[in-house]
């Protein structure tokens, strides 16, 4: 199963008065990790968004857990895989290590968006192509 490693470097603006990370930056990591996987895969978001005629793959449910923190000047590491494929959604798991230690995990449920016009809100869920499944076995 494919996974991808990232350092992060800890800026200043990424801490909160106490030189720790501030918890939503986290999840903005974490974003930028979900990407870089799809990038390791050869899925480059704005290629992938027009090839497959996507709107996106926004988040619909989130959780963190924070377990020790990361500070200003440090880099941290997150592990990211997909670890559940549906047939419009799929599940992210990261782990975030600062130096050997477990310091955060998430779980991000995205969903693979079209543009529909005739969708209350414009737009809908698509099946994912098997494809793009199969880039991350």
């Amino acid at each position: 199963m494919l996974s991808n490693r990232r350092e992060i470097h800890v800026e200043w603006g990424d801490c909160d008065p106490a030189g720790i990370v501030y918890y939503p930056r986290f999840f903005e990591y974490f974003d930028a990790c979900t990407n870089a996987l799809f990038e390791k895969a050869g899925l480059k978001k704005a290629e992938t968004l027009k090839a497959y005629g996507l709107l996106g793959v926004p988040m619909v449910d989130t959780r963190g857990r924070f377990y020790a923190p990361a500070s200003f000047g440090e880099t941290v590491t997150v592990e990211t895989r997909i670890v559940e494929w549906g047939r419009s959604s799929f599940q992210v798991e990261h782990k975030l290590y600062n130096r050997e230690v477990l310091a955060a995990e998430c779980s991000e449920k995205r969903v693979w968006t079209v543009r529909d016009s005739k969708a209350r809100n414009g737009m809908r869920g698509e099946a994912i192509p098997d494809e793009v499944k199969a880039r991350f076995a």
